[in-house]
């Protein structure tokens, strides 16, 4: 067989087989969006326990501090709160704890600086803590007073209360 019938036999059979030359591949796009819609939010993001350790007779002012933390959205405008605390009796100027069981108080008071001298109570205008929210963490530090009172039976005594941050 010659180069010529040869050839043309590799190209009859190419044909045959229905082959058009290389594959070339083929593609499609779209587009499609992405969104997401970020609210004024503020959250208290940790607290700590406002401990007075251990003392005896209250014969002197007993200080403490503990830190708390409220993260809320960049340029949220909030102010934070604390109540009057869960003790019955007790208010915004002059909280209680009381003992385990129920029945004797301590009295002590909260305040949003270091010299205690700014009452920190829920009223909002008068004695909260304001600040602009950055999107981190920030922390405020409530400083305690246990002032000198006439000093009730031994045992643990104890408050709550609640932070509330208005945005």
């Amino acid at each position: 067989m010659s180069r010529k019938t040869s050839a043309a036999l590799a190209i009859l059979a190419v044909a045959l087989c229905g082959y058009t030359g290389p594959v070339v591949a083929q593609t499609a796009t779209a587009t499609f969006g992405v969104q997401i819609v970020i609210s004024d939010d503020c959250e208290v993001t940790s607290t700590e326990t406002l401990d007075f350790g251990t003392q005896g007779v209250l014969t002197t002012a007993v200080t403490s501090s503990a830190d708390l933390q409220i993260t809320c959205t960049t340029g949220t405008g909030y102010s934070i709160g604390l109540n009057e605390g869960a003790t019955t009796g007790g208010t915004t100027a002059t909280r209680l704890m009381e003992v385990s069981g129920g029945g004797a108080t301590i009295g002590y008071e909260l305040y949003s600086d270091s010299a205690r001298t700014s009452n920190w109570g829920d009223t909002i205008g008068t004695d909260v803590v304001t600040g602009t929210g950055t999107g981190a963490a920030q922390t405020y530090t409530v400083y305690g007073t246990v002032p000198s009172q006439t000093t009730p039976a031994a045992g643990t005594y104890t408050d709550t209360i609640t932070v509330t941050v208005t945005f």
